[in-house]
């Protein structure tokens, strides 16, 4: 194995946090993907970073762009606070003025960008990772394949089954897992040898540095646009170079039970993001928030403990199957199924079912809410009911899904 001593001496990161997140509006309305709260106290970014901090890399640049107050007020008050001589964690985003989205205009092209600072490493490798998913993994067992391999980059793969892999980027492999081809959602999606699955691309790189160097600075002279899964990997198997793939299934973590074993999530839709968020709550949830050998990190916050008050027979303080943060009050009321992000208040004689709500949410007295998604500093008033009748939450300017997901978008102040 490839020691952690090495992972770090040898690699940097680029993350690419970036993202827009239109499908997760109006929860990104203000922030970027990559800034959204998962789990009452996490932020999505915190689970690609918590995977390099955890695996010794601690060289890491994080590439921002859309609406990117709020990420990189995040990482300077946490990340950035928890590195050594040499270590950073950095939020960067583009020299320009321009509020457009069109800052990056492809994954590749948001590196090229900042190739200077590859340049300027004495770095074996680049981890070129995503910053909007939700998954845990040990890279150092990456780079060795990608070492083992002598390869010029790895490409991190989820193996799924065939009839869901047109959703994906799919990669044809030989039996060695070299790739010899790329499609973006084929109709009829190539299988891993001797398998029933396919490889989907999970948009994560590892690169040998001056491979990276290469290949960048000749895809900027083709493509305006440059982007990993459109043009830089198609070019790398046309000049034949040595391109893998590091099936995600193959990686364990200290401390992982079985059901976590592949568990990769893109939150990208309000429904994904939900579920997800859901998952917690379970008796034995497939993402364990509670492998302290494995820690998710994230600011903490100097916050007192939750605290449940009153416990009369008309009015009782209680939390049922509910992920609570630091902060929250339930005064005479009852949560169920839900998770309170930290400094929530509920208030006497309400109920809270399958929902969640942000940081320093307010409910009133009497108020009723289910299947629900409350953002930041949101107060709800007295006798307020929301999630059971969809024409009136769609009349108080919530937004309403499919499936019948409320979500209730933060005060404009």
């Amino acid at each position: 194995m490839y020691s952690y001593d090495n992972v770090g001496k040898s690699t940097i990161a680029m993350v690419l946090a970036g993202g827009k997140g239109e499908r997760l509006s109006p929860l990104t309305l203000r922030r970027a993907k990559p800034s959204v709260t998962f789990g009452g106290k996490y932020k999505i970014i915190d689970f690609v970073l918590s995977n390099l901090f955890n695996s010794g890399i601690k060289k890491v640049y994080i590439l921002t762009q859309y609406r990117a107050y709020s990420l990189t007020k995040h990482i300077r008050e946490s990340w950035g606070k928890w590195t050594g001589l040499g270590e950073f964690y950095v939020a960067i985003s583009p020299e320009t003025r321009n509020e457009s989205e069109e800052w990056f205009k492809g994954t590749a092209d948001a590196i090229l960008q900042y190739l200077r600072f590859v340049e300027h490493s004495d770095a074996d490798y680049v981890a070129i990772f995503g910053g909007d998913h939700i998954y845990k993994m040990d890279v150092g067992q990456m780079i060795s394949s990608h070492r083992m391999n002598r390869a010029d980059i790895t490409i991190a793969a989820l193996e799924v089954p065939s009839e869901e892999a047109s959703r994906f980027g799919v990669f044809s492999v030989d039996d060695d897992f070299r790739v010899t081809g790329f499609t973006e959602k084929p109709a009829v999606p190539e299988k891993i040898p001797g398998r029933e699955t396919c490889f989907a691309s999970m948009g994560n790189y590892i690169f040998s540095t001056k491979k990276l160097i290469e290949v960048l600075q000749e895809g900027k002279k083709l493509h305006e646009d440059l982007d990993f899964g459109k043009h830089v990997i198609p070019m790398m198997l046309g000049n034949e170079d040595r391109v893998f793939a590091y099936n995600f299934n193959d990686n364990i973590i200290p401390g992982m039970k079985a059901e976590e074993r592949g568990y990769w999530k893109d939150v990208g839709t309000i429904e994904s993001y939900y579920e997800a968020n859901m998952d917690l709550i379970h008796v034995s949830p497939q993402l364990n928030l509670y492998n302290y050998k494995w820690p998710i990190l994230t600011n903490q916050g100097n916050l007192p403990p939750a605290k449940t008050v009153f416990d009369d027979d008309d009015r009782r303080g209680q939390n049922i199957d509910s992920y609570v943060c630091g902060g929250c009050i339930t005064s005479g009321s009852t949560v169920r199924r839900s998770i309170l992000g930290p400094m929530c208040r509920v208030n006497s004689y309400s109920l809270v079912e399958d929902s969640i709500l942000f940081e320093n949410v307010t409910v009133g007295r009497h108020v009723r809410i289910r299947r629900t998604i409350i953002d930041k500093n949101v107060t709800i008033p007295d006798g307020t009911t929301i999630g059971y009748d969809h024409d009136e939450d769609r009349r108080r300017g919530y937004t309403v899904t499919e499936s019948g997901i409320v979500v209730v978008p933060r005060p404009d102040k």
